[in-house]
């Protein structure tokens, strides 16, 4: 059987009163991208926090390619291989395209930022860099500044600089959130064969991305997993659609 690329079993996680996550236990596998939905307070955010090292759970454990993981502190998750995107745009607008996603790799790393211009023109972090840039489609504009990108396009810088990082696994928090139509699209035919090589765990409200990408889903709903499986075994899943997805077809 194949070890999951990230675990987690039995996970709790309490803000005084309030349970966040509730007993939740699920898996990512290779080539798999495994979506979560849910509506706003279900628990999502708390999760990708408790996964990525940023929360530390009341109980239940973590697992990375079959390493526990559950204490370990987030730079240490991050180079084992963990990246993840954020809900809000996380990039540096005074410097370039380039300069960003060479940061990241400096970062990760481990270097220190005093030496942050020679760094940038060390050729195995430039080449790093610009093949980000290369795969995500933005090498035309590596040298323009991070401001004049249109907030699509700074979406598609921070996929670019979590996968300079090399990742074994990617978390995506909401990476369509506030896109239009078009950058949705867009962002959605970069995912589609980014997951052969990544497997990538997916946070996201936009369901026509959703139900276009993900090989599983499941359905948070108060910190509990209320159904997980396919996409189409989601769309009819009636507890789900009474939950969340509502009468119609997703």
């Amino acid at each position: 059987m194949t070890t999951p690329v990230l675990e987690a079993r039995q996970l709790i996680k309490r803000f005084g009163g309030l349970v966040a996550t509730d007993n939740l236990s699920m898996t990512v596998n290779p080539g798999e991208l495994h979506a979560v939905i849910g509506p706003n307070g279900a628990g999502k955010t708390t999760l990708i926090g408790q996964l990525t090292g940023a929360i530390r759970p009341d109980g239940g454990d973590i697992f990375l390619h079959g390493r526990r993981i559950t204490h370990m502190p987030t730079f240490r998750r991050s180079r084992l291989g963990l990246a993840r995107s954020f809900q809000i745009t996380s990039v540096f607008s005074e410097m370039t395209v380039l300069e960003n996603v060479a940061l990241a790799v400096q970062a990760h790393s481990g270097h220190s930022f005093r030496f942050w211009k020679p760094a940038l023109r060390d050729p195995a972090l430039r080449e790093a860099a610009e093949q980000a840039l290369d795969f995500i489609g933005l090498a035309p504009r590596r040298d323009e500044q991070v401001g004049n990108l249109s907030h699509g396009e700074q979406r598609q810088l921070e996929m670019a600089m979590a996968l300079a990082t090399k990742p074994r696994i990617l978390l995506l928090d909401e990476p369509m959130a506030g896109m239009s139509q078009e950058e949705t699209a867009r962002m959605v035919a970069i995912l589609g064969p980014l997951k052969k090589s990544v497997p990538i765990l997916l946070i996201e409200h936009d369901m026509d991305a959703v139900f276009a990408l993900a090989d599983r889903i499941s359905v948070l709903v108060y910190g509990r997993i209320i159904a997980s499986g396919s996409p189409d075994a989601i769309r009819i899943n009636p507890e789900v659609k009474a939950a969340y997805l509502g009468d119609d077809d997703a």
